[in-house]
């Protein structure tokens, strides 16, 4: 990657600190041109709630941080939903994550996180982190639906060049 998302943010917007800014379910929103060429804009919310679950036969109790991302790739003209393929939507969520010191995270899919029901329009990213803001396994209590490992941000994402419509 030559260029970090965060190079395609007005100076008014900012990347979330992780490490830093407190606990909240207001989500902290920016928004990006794709950097397909196309008209698509990308719609991003990031919040930082925190969570404590009781232990479970197998599995201790935990607490922390939940860091939510999820991206809205919509037409940048209509404010329609747009189709972008899934590599620069998870290189948006890694930076994110980085700014706790993660390199990894948790690709959900097009779900609310919240409930596992799909949500078309969106892909949503998750990373879990401890009391001590360390990044942590997903506590198996906050499971909705499943989880895949992120791959660490390393430059080889693949932005392609398909503009497929969604409406």
């Amino acid at each position: 990657m030559s260029a970090g998302p965060g190079s395609n943010l007005g100076t008014d917007a900012a990347l979330p600190s992780l490490a830093t800014d407190d606990a909240s379910p207001a989500p902290h929103i920016l928004a990006a041109a794709a950097r397909t060429g196309t008209d698509i804009e990308l719609r991003i919310h990031a919040s930082l709630t925190r969570f404590d679950v009781a232990a479970e036969q197998w599995f201790p109790a935990a607490a922390g941080f939940v860091v939510t991302v999820i991206v809205h790739t919509v037409d940048a003209t209509t404010g329609g939903l747009r189709y972008l393929p899934p590599a620069e939507p998870a290189e948006w969520a890694r930076t994110i994550f980085s700014t706790a010191g993660a390199v990894h995270g948790y690709f959900l899919g097009a779900v609310d996180p919240n409930t596992g029901g799909h949500r078309r329009g969106q892909l949503a990213y998750r990373l879990y982190l401890d009391t001590d803001r360390q990044p942590i396994p997903v506590p198996r209590q906050l499971l909705t639906c499943p989880h895949y490992l992120l791959p660490g941000l390393d430059g080889r994402a693949e932005i392609t060049h398909s503009h497929h419509n969604l409406a």
